[in-house]
Order: C-alpha cells, then sequence, then structure tokens
C-alpha cells in the first residue's frame, strides 16, 4: 500500500537549493572559469538527484518523478538542436565570407565612440522586426563582436550590447513566441500586452543607450587608423568581399520574419553560406581533400583560420557543433535540476512561502519579478519561469483588483530579459555559446537586461501605469 503524499514544507525546498549554491561556489573556486566544462553539470545532476530523494521522502515514486521530469525536458529538444544549427551556421558563414564581409562594412561605417550604442540599436531593430534574439545573436551579433574585436574594443560590452538589443526585440515584438506566451498565460490580448510594455520597455532601451553612448565616449579602442586599415587590406586579400554574400542574412532574416521555425531557417542558412564558401572562397579548399569533406569538418568542428596572423585568426576561427556540446550539457543538467524542482512540488512550496508575504501592489510586483528571476535561476529555462508564476499569481493579482495585463509585463520584465543573465539558462547559454563571451562577464554590461526588472518594480511602489481590474471584468481561468 503506498504512503500519502506529504506537502512539500519550506525546509525541503530550500535544502537543494543551499546545496546548489554552496556545490557551484567550490566549483568555481577549484576549477575558475573551467567549471562550465563539466563540474557545474555535475553539481546540477546531484542537486537534481537530491531534490528527487527529497520527493521519495514525501511519498511521491521515483518512476512517476522520473517520468514527469523526462516530460518537462521535451522544452530543451529545441534549443539543443538550435545550438548545433548555430554552431553549424557560424563555421559555414565564416569560410563563406559572410562574416568578414559584415565586419569590413562594419570597420568602415562605425566608429569607436559610438559604436557600443550602434550595436544595441542594431540588434534592437532586428531582433523586433524578426522576434528573435537567438537569431539576432547568432548573425548580426558574430559579426558585430567581430568587428568590435578588430576595434580593440571590449568584448564583454560589446556582448552586453547586443544581448540588450536583442532582449528589447524580443520582449516587445508581436512575432517573439515569449510575447505571445505571456498574456495567453494570464489570458490577455496580445496587442494590449505590448502596448502595456511600452512603458517599461522604451525607458529601460534608452537608459542603455545613452550608458553605451556615455562608456564610448571615453573610449577609442586600441586599434589606430593604421591599424584598422591593416585589418581592412588583410581581409580584402584573404577573403573575395562583396554586397551579395549578405545575401544568406538577407535570407535568413527574412525566413525569421515569416515565422519559419528557427532549425530549418538556420539549416538553410548555413547550407547559403555552403553554397557561397564553395562559389566565392574556393581559395579556402585545400586541392588535397574533397570540397564536401572539408564543408563537413568545417560543420562539425568549426572554421580554422590559418594564415599567420594571430589576432586575425582568433578573430575568424570558431562555430562548429562539437563546440556546442559543453552549453547543451549545461543546458540538460540544469532543466534536469529545475524539472526535478517543480515535478516534486520544492518549487512551488518557495512561490507559496513567498505570495505568504505579500502585501499592497507594490509587494505583488516585487514579488512576481524576484519569483521570475528566481525560476530562472533555479530551473534554467525562460519559459517555465513565464509559465509556472503566471500561474501561480494570476489568482493574487485578481485578489488586489489588479488587471492581468500588470502580471503579463510584470512575467517579461523579469524573466524573459534575465533569462541571458544565467549561466546555466538555456538563454545564458545561448549566448554565451554563440557571442564567445562568458554570462557573467557580459552580465554587467547588459544594460537593459539589468534596468528592466528594477522599472517593474519602481512602476509598482510609484502606482504609475498600473492598471486597475475593471468592475466585473474576467480573467482567464
Amino acid at each position: 500500500m503506498s504512503r500519502p503524499v506529504k506537502i512539500p514544507t519550506l525546509l525541503d525546498a530550500l535544502v537543494p537549493l543551499l546545496f546548489l549554491i554552496v556545490a557551484l561556489v567550490l566549483s568555481l573556486r577549484f576549477f575558475g572559469e573551467d567549471a562550465s566544462y563539466g563540474p557545474n553539470q555535475l553539481v546540477l545532476l546531484v542537486a537534481g538527484v537530491l531534490v528527487m530523494t527529497l520527493g521519495l521522502k514525501n511519498g511521491l515514486h521515483w518512476q512517476d518523478m522520473e517520468q514527469g521530469i523526462y516530460t518537462a525536458m521535451q522544452v530543451v529538444f529545441a534549443p539543443t538542436l538550435i545550438l548545433l544549427a548555430v554552431g553549424v551556421m557560424i563555421a559555414l558563414w565564416v569560410a563563406a565570407g559572410i562574416v568578414p564581409t559584415l565586419v569590413h562594412y562594419g570597420l568602415r561605417l562605425m566608429e569607436p565612440g559610438w559604436f557600443y550604442a550602434a550595436s544595441c540599436l542594431v540588434c534592437a531593430i532586428v531582433s523586433l522586426s524578426i522576434g528573435s534574439s537567438w537569431t539576432t545573436a547568432a548573425s548580426v551579433g558574430v559579426a558585430l563582436m567581430g568587428t568590435s574585436a578588430a576595434m580593440g574594443l571590449s568584448p564583454a560590452i560589446t556582448a552586453g550590447a547586443i544581448v540588450s538589443g536583442a532582449y528589447f526585440g524580443d520582449k516587445m515584438s508581436p512575432l517573439s513566441d515569449t510575447t505571445n506566451l505571456a498574456p495567453a498565460v494570464v489570458g490577455v490580448d496580445l496587442f494590449e500586452h505590448v502596448r502595456h510594455m511600452v512603458w517599461t520597455g522604451t525607458p529601460a532601451l534608452v537608459f542603455a543607450l545613452l550608458v553605451f553612448l556615455v562608456i564610448g565616449a571615453s573610449t577609442s579602442g586600441s586599434a589606430d587608423a593604421g591599424q584598422l586599415q591593416q585589418t581592412l587590406l588583410f581581409l580584402e586579400h584573404n577573403f573575395t568581399l562583396g554586397w551579395y554574400l549578405l545575401l544568406p542574412l538577407l535570407l535568413l532574416l527574412v525566413l525569421a520574419w515569416r515565422r519559419m521555425s528557427a532549425l530549418p531557417a538556420l539549416l538553410l542558412a548555413a547550407l547559403a553560406g555552403a553554397l557561397c564558401a564553395v562559389w566565392f572562397q574556393p581559395q579556402l579548399f585545400s586541392a588535397d581533400t574533397s570540397v564536401l569533406q572539408q564543408l563537413w569538418e568545417f560543420s562539425v568542428s568549426g572554421y580554422e583560420s590559418a594564415t599567420g596572423d594571430f589576432i586575425m585568426d582568433e578573430l575568424l576561427s570558431g562555430g562548429g557543433a562539437a563546440t556546442m556540446l559543453e552549453t547543451i550539457w549545461l543546458i540538460i543538467s540544469a532543466v534536469f535540476f529545475g524539472a526535478a524542482m517543480e515535478k516534486t512540488g520544492l518549487l512551488q512550496a518557495l512561490i507559496r512561502s513567498i505570495l505568504k508575504l505579500v502585501h499592497g501592489t507594490a509587494g505583488l510586483i516585487t514579488a512576481t519579478v524576484l519569483t521570475c528571476i528566481g525560476t530562472n535561476i533555479v530551473t534554467g529555462d525562460q519559459y517555465i519561469s513565464i509559465v509556472l508564476p503566471g500561474r501561480m499569481f494570476r489568482e493574487a493579482y485578481r485578489e488586489f483588483r489588479l488587471a492581468p495585463v500588470n502580471l503579463s509585463r510584470a512575467l517579461e520584465d523579469a524573466a524573459t530579459v534575465t533569462s541571458p543573465l544565467v549561466p546555466w539558462n538555456t538563454c545564458g547559454a545561448f549566448m554565451a555559446a554563440s557571442l564567445g563571451v562568458a554570462t557573467l562577464d557580459y552580465l554587467p554590461y547588459a544594460f537593459f537586461n539589468l534596468a528592466m526588472p528594477v522599472i517593474s518594480i519602481c512602476y509598482g511602489y510609484l502606482n504609475f501605469r498600473i492598471k486597475p481590474l475593471q468592475p466585473g471584468a474576467a480573467v482567464a481561468a
């Protein structure tokens, strides 16, 4: 006869979190920068097993928890496949001369003084147009990172600018999956949700652009005019460059705008890159090996520039599906832990405890923001961080006579934009792998993402642009 299932306590929920924090601190201390190449993944897996052990204590069956976790982990299938496709695309786009062409144009058009702000704005426009921060970072973002390196600018600040702009567009675009998910969870019209987000998203973007302009005004880059000219000549000497090499990028943006799924769109863009490499960059291929085999090697292991110029070889090497495997392992481990926390009820126990402390509108919005951030950290997935708090807080907003659009905005202000700031979150891992900058390195410079939760909380305390629940208004069940 099976034992009755106990409701998890707050102590149950805190035990694995404390273990995770202590173990991750030790991992960083013992392994330093190498912690994300295996030690952190092992910590997350062990923490997940600890969560399931607590589930056994509370009367759950191991097989039931296992099945529930496997079902919940389906959310990682698409991101892992997309990561592999991005690795392939980046390698082929470098070999095709697409990235070198973008770097070449960037060096000609951009000045160091406004490069960071321009990078943020360009990514915001592209992401707003196509509704995808991932596609923006993997295409335009990669080229901007190359341009930044050639100018001698900070890769961490550049990555922060790219992430800031990309997530503004991802948050505000009606084409974005998260922009559709947040209002759907709480029962709000999509365009009412977008209009309400303008009041928090716009000032956060303006703030980020101003800070990037101030930072840019105080730096000139480490590359002088002679070095930049030498870099331009180097690119022209080693690659065939031209506007026509931007057609694969245009193809990718059009496919994203037409709402094609990310995986086939990225693979088609990678195929276009392979064709451009064969047609326009024949000098890069060895006569001793077939072109097909070399393209295959690029796709798997990445493109390696071997011109003899150390700086440019470092700049123009990268990509490959194999380089994404450590990131995929990190994502799987993090989502396993998060799914275990959700399926055993420990995450819900944490949120229930938070709700008991809520008093007033400001407290409710603050609790929503902090819960979304915490869920991003615990579960490693932005979708769970939108759906779970959205469900848990929906009734509380109605009790406080607040329109559900306030909840949908708070979910995006916190869950969507902070997801790339967590190293083991699917978004943080993706951005780090695509841009080649560790999540914690660019985190201090992702000014838009850092400002959004603060602005949302401030609006709650100021009661500014907080929409009351209309008499007789219904909230979706």
